[in-house]
C-alpha cells in the first residue's frame, strides 16, 4: 500500500472547538501534516472542556480526539516575531483552514490579502457562521444558534413540542466536511492553473444544504415542514417502535418489504388493507399503522424483532446508545475503535476514519496533542537558529517567558 493520498501537503490549522479543527482532521487523516497554530496562553478553547482524559490536569477528551495526527504549535500572533514566523510558515504551506470570526485574520495582518500574495498557490479556506459577506457575517455562529436560524430546529423532535436541536453539532459538522471537500477540490484546481484560492463557507448555508429534501418540497407545495420524531417526510412504516426492552428502527415502505414486514409481524392481513395499500396511503394513515405495529414490537425484545425482521429481509436496526455502539462488533471487525498513543497519557481510545482507501491508507498515528507539543520540531524544520530561538522564546512569542515552549 502506498501513502496516505495527503501525504506531502502542509495545512496550517488556526481553529478553535469544531468546524476549524474538524476540518483540520479530516485533512490530517488523509495525510496532510497540519500543523494547529495556537494562542501560547490556553490553546484552542476546547482544550478546557470537560470531560479530561487523565482526570483533573489531563488533557480534554473532545480535543484528544478532534486533533488526532496533528502538530500543535504555540505561537502568539499578536507578537510581532510570531506573524513574522507564521507568515514563514505560510510561505511554505499549501492550505490555511480558519474559523475566527470575519475580520479577525485581517486585524492580525494575516489573511487572504496577506498571505496569497506571498504564495500564489496558497489555498485559504474561511469557515465562518454566516460566511465573509453578508448581513449577518459579523454575527457569531455558535452551531444551536445556527441549528435555529437554518430551520433544523423547526423540523426536529416530536410535533407538538418544544424545538430541539440535533444530538451532535451537525451545523459545525457539516461545514468541516464542505470545507474539507472543498480544499481537496482547490487542490486539483491548482494542479490545472497553478494557483491557490479563497474559500469561503459558513455553517448557515452548510445546515441549510443538508435540507435539500425540505426546501425542494416547500419550493414545489409551498406547504411548510414540519417536525416528524423518528418518522420520514414521504414514506411509512419508517421510524423507531418501542420494544419490550428499548426500542428498534424499522423502514418497510417498498411493496416487497411491506409484504414482508406483515408477514414477520404475522399480519398478513395489514398487506390486504385498504388504509395500507400503497405507501401514499400508509403515509396518510401513519399515526393508525404505527398504533398496530407498535401493538405487536411490545410484546418481545429488540434482539428478537431484529433477529426476524433481518431474516425477513426487512431493513431493521436496534436503537443503540453510545456505549453499545462503541462495542458494536460490526465496528470492531472494522478496526473503527482503536487505540492511539498520546505523549501525556499514554494510549486514549478513540473512534477512527469511516474512510477506507484501498491502495492509499488513512493516517492513524496519535491522538490530539498537548499545547505546543511541536514548537521545537517545526521551529528546527523551519531553520531558526538556536540563539535566535531562545530570543525569540524570551520575548514570548512562544509563551509565557518564564516557561518557554521550546
Amino acid at each position: 500500500m502506498g501513502d496516505p493520498p495527503l501525504s506531502g501537503l502542509r495545512v496550517l490549522e488556526l481553529g478553535n472547538f469544531m468546524a476549524g479543527p474538524y476540518c483540520g482532521l479530516v485533512l490530517a487523516d488523509l495525510g496532510a501534516d497540519v500543523i494547529k497554530v495556537e494562542n501560547p496562553e490556553g490553546g484552542d478553547f476546547s482544550r478546557a472542556s470537560p470531560p479530561f482524559a487523565g482526570g483533573p490536569g489531563g488533557e480534554s477528551a473532545g480535543f484528544l480526539a478532534l486533533n488526532r495526527n496533528k502538530r500543535s504549535l504555540a505561537l502568539d500572533l499578536k507578537h510581532p516575531e510570531g506573524r513574522a514566523l507564521f507568515l514563514h510558515l505560510a510561505e511554505r504551506a499549501d492550505v490555511v483552514i480558519e474559523n475566527f470570526r470575519p475580520g479577525t485574520m485581517a486585524d492580525l495582518g494575516l489573511d487572504d490579502s496577506c498571505l496569497r500574495p506571498r504564495n500564489p498557490r496558497l489555498i485559504y479556506c474561511s469557515v465562518s457562521g454566516y460566511g465573509q459577506t453578508g448581513p449577518y457575517a459579523h454575527r457569531p455562529g455558535l452551531d444551536l444558534i445556527i441549528q435555529g436560524m437554518s430551520g433544523l430546529m423547526s423540523i426536529t423532535g416530536e410535533p407538538g413540542r418544544p424545538p430541539a436541536k440535533v444530538g451532535v453539532p451537525v451545523a459545525d459538522l457539516a461545514a468541516a466536511l464542505f470545507a474539507a471537500n472543498a480544499i481537496q477540490a482547490a487542490l486539483l484546481a491548482r494542479e490545472r492553473t497553478g494557483r491557490g484560492q479563497r474559500i469561503d463557507v459558513s455553517l448557515f448555508e452548510a445546515a441549510v444544504a443538508l435540507e435539500v429534501w425540505e426546501t425542494s418540497s416547500y419550493f414545489a407545495t409551498g406547504d411548510v415542514p414540519q417536525p416528524l420524531g423518528s418518522a420520514h417526510r414521504t414514506g411509512a412504516p419508517y421510524q423507531a417502535f418501542r420494544t419490550a426492552d428499548g426500542y428498534i428502527t424499522l423502514g418497510a415502505t417498498t411493496p416487497r418489504t411491506w409484504q414482508a414486514l406483515c408477514e414477520a409481524l404475522d399480519r398478513p392481513d395489514l398487506a390486504a388493507d385498504p388504509r395500507f395499500a400503497t405507501n401514499a396511503q400508509r403515509k396518510a394513515n401513519e399515526a393508525a399503522l404505527a398504533q398496530i405495529i407498535e401493538r405487536i414490537t411490545l410484546e418481545q425484545s429488540s434482539e428478537y424483532w431484529y433477529r426476524r425482521l433481518e431474516a425477513a429481509g426487512v431493513p431493521c436496526g436496534v436503537l443503540q446508545t453510545i456505549d453499545q455502539v462503541v462495542h458494536d462488533l460490526h465496528l470492531a471487525a472494522r478496526g473503527f475503535i482503536l487505540d492511539l498513543p498520546q505523549s501525556r497519557l499514554g494510549m486514549v481510545r478513540s473512534t477512527g476514519s469511516p474512510i477506507h482507501l484501498s491502495e492509499t491508507p488513512i493516517r492513524l498515528d496519535h491522538a490530539g496533542p498537548s499545547l505546543g507539543e511541536h514548537t521545537a520540531q517545526i521551529l528546527d524544520e523551519l531553520g531558526i537558529p538556536a540563539a535566535e530561538r531562545a530570543a525569540l522564546a524570551r520575548a514570548g512569542v512562544f509563551g509565557r517567558p518564564e516557561q518557554p515552549a521550546d
